[in-house]
């Protein structure tokens, strides 16, 4: 493996770009592999010591001067310059670490703790990084620039290299109300943008619009609405979409409740949509994208608020058919009946699918479970008012294909049905029994203090032990609500 040439071990690292705990071992195996893997493992800043000793010895007489003589002066010289590695930029993340340095009493020398002292100390230390990065980053990758207070005192664009170093940019997270210089310099320079993700506040500007206007390669939007901001003027986020370029292959919407969904019917190459609105907010629009066709639509997340469930239905009549992926977010009083024969009916060809079934409903679930026969993962919602670990277990095991292979039980609420060990045990007997076997990943997802879910019992948990082993289970995992709850 050591004999291997560098583009062999370029085409290795670029497979293995996302599993950083792989690239790090790498860079140990000997020096060819250390400098070809050092440039994929540092894609991203590593270390904030390690990028601060990289900067030029004029920044660091200036850093120096405002309170990092100790860190600058037991800084080692780097071994390779990492700054010109780095295809990402987090502006807001750099400002932040740089205020952990700052926590660090030995690092800096101080005689005052006042804040406003340490927010200088921390923009001018930013501004000598990025100053570092717009001159040797080859060409950026993805910025992130959320904080409008950072743009105003940093100006980054105007440094010597900043429209070599932006030009290339394909991903960009901002924040609506970052200042009209810095999205006006963003529209001159980079016309590559494929992900864009914006943060609505209070203001919408026309140099924003442009901005999306010249993204011709634009495929990638995600909008959120700030919780704590609301828009001055609620004609401006209409009149951003109107900018928005026809060729959009994925729409996230979160919390936009302030336009018309009417305007989604236009991107006729949307593969991806999710809508994520308030609960309170009626999906206003909806009328007119239930009839709209999305021949390549092939994921659809609806969360938190659902829309009428007549409109629904025709919508997935229309475009269920062509749907790999299907979420519908908890909403107990949203579903019925005919919403659940809809999805048996018209969305036979989905891989995956998240929805709830109410106790009354149990025979509609089976119904899905048989349709959808290419069905492969399940998340379901559990317990409470809706159906209850056995219940859906049992259907699973009975009803569901050949290509099922993950179960995801949800628990909203507390379960007050246990599933006993014999029960567990029967449904495990009947799963591995099943022709041709697939092993099962069953996924648990509950609140690790009150919910009584099958894993919170010893028995139940030395039963799935015992089928690992035999390989009727793939794999067991208990995940935390908190940190996935996507309603």
């Amino acid at each position: 493996m050591a004999q291997l040439t560098v583009d062999c071990l370029n085409d290795i690292f670029e497979y293995l770009r996302d599993d950083m705990k792989t690239l790090h071992s790498c860079i140990l195996v000997n020096r060819l592999w250390c400098e070809v893997s050092v440039r994929f493992f540092w894609v991203d800043i590593r270390n904030y010591y390690t990028i601060t000793a990289c900067l030029p010895n004029d920044s660091k007489e200036i850093l120096c001067k405002i309170g990092f003589h100790y860190l600058i002066t037991t800084l080692k010289t780097p071994i390779f310059n990492y700054a010109s590695f780095c295809k990402i930029l987090s502006i807001d993340k750099i400002y932040y670490k740089i205020g952990e340095l700052l926590i660090n009493q030995k690092y800096i020398s101080l005689k005052s703790d006042s804040l406003e002292i340490i927010d200088h100390i921390k923009c001018i230390a930013v501004q000598e990084i990025s100053r570092m990065f717009m001159n040797q980053s080859s060409s950026l990758k993805r910025l992130t620039f959320l904080d409008p207070n950072i743009v105003t005192v940093i100006p980054f664009i105007d440094y010597p290299g900043a429209n070599n170093c932006l030009k290339n940019l394909t991903e960009l997270y901002c924040n609506s109300n970052n200042s009209d210089v810095f999205f006006y310099y963003l529209s001159k320079t980079c016309h590559k943008i494929s992900l864009l993700d914006i943060i609505i506040k209070a203001f919408i500007s026309e140099e924003l619009e442009n901005l999306i206007f010249v993204q011709k390669n634009l495929n990638y939007l995600n909008i959120t609405q700030d919780d704590d901001e609301e828009l001055e003027d609620k004609h401006l986020l209409p009149s951003l979409m109107k900018k928005i370029p026809n060729n959009l292959n994925k729409l996230h919407l979160r919390k936009s409740n302030q336009t018309s969904l009417s305007f989604i019917t236009k991107f006729t190459n949307l593969q991806e949509l999710v809508l994520s609105l308030d609960l309170e907010d009626h999906l206003e629009g909806f009328e007119k994208l239930q009839f709209a066709i999305f021949p390549q639509l092939q994921i659809l997340k609806i969360t938190r608020s659902l829309p009428e469930i007549r409109l629904l239905v025709k919508f997935l009549e229309n475009n269920g058919g062509y749907l790999k992926e299907l979420f519908i977010g908890e909403d107990r009083f949203g579903y019925d009946f005919t919403l659940n024969l809809s999805i048996a009916k018209f969305c036979t060809n989905l891989r995956k699918l998240t929805c709830g079934y109410r106790k009354s409903e149990l025979e509609s679930f089976k119904i899905v479970l048989k349709s959808c026969k290419y069905l492969e993962s399940f998340q379901i919602w559990c317990s409470g008012v809706f159906l209850n670990e056995k219940e859906v277990i049992e259907a699973v095991v009975k009803h569901s294909h050949e290509n099922f292979s993950e179960l995801i039980l949800f628990h909203l609420f507390e379960e007050h049905q246990r599933l006993l060990p014999r029960e567990l045990e029967s449904l495990l007997i009947s799963w591995k029994n099943r022709v041709p076997l697939n092993p099962l990943s069953l996924v648990i997802i509950t609140d690790n203090d009150l919910i009584k879910s099958l894993d919170k019992y010893k028995e139940n948990r030395e039963i799935i032990k015992k089928y690992i082993k035999a390989g009727v289970i793939k794999e067991f995992k208990v995940a935390d609500i908190e940190f996935n709850f996507e309603l």
